[in-house]
């Protein structure tokens, strides 16, 4: 996998004088079907999320509130990315480990699923998702 297969995706936004709607539909939105939404709030000053990899999953993250890095992982190359918008979604591609971190106090991070959670499908330890990469630790 390559770091540069996660980009950063513009989200349709409508606005009015009411306010404004970003709508998110599998396939034309976003590059996979839905199958599964969650969010993350509340975490501690200096905690972080993630610290793993899928096999198969792909994901849009989103900063509906605040913001927060993602930093993706690819065996190789590393990248830091900075959500603080709620009209911008970060894609990640199955195996990519990923780490979130740097939460604001009032972040709200959206996370969209290819697939229903399966534990089956995740990488927890950082050399196990290196081999399977066929690489080892630097």
């Amino acid at each position: 996998m390559n770091i540069d297969r996660c980009k950063l995706i513009d989200l349709p936004k409508i606005y009015d004088k009411r306010g404004s709607l970003i709508p998110i539909e599998s396939s034309s939105t976003i590059p996979f079907q839905i199958k599964r939404i969650y969010y993350i709030y509340d975490v501690p000053e200096g905690s972080g999320r993630g610290g793993h990899a899928h096999k198969e999953l792909e994901q849009l993250f989103i900063a509906i509130s605040g913001s927060f890095d993602v930093i993706l992982d690819d065996g190789k190359a590393t990248k830091k990315i900075n959500l603080n918008r709620p009209d911008v979604g970060l894609y990640v591609s199955p195996m990519m480990w990923r780490t979130l971190e740097n939460f604001s106090s009032n972040s709200v991070c959206l996370v969209i699923a290819s697939l229903a959670f399966d534990e089956n499908d995740y990488f927890r330890n950082y050399n196990d998702y290196l081999s399977a990469l066929n690489l080892t630790k630097p």
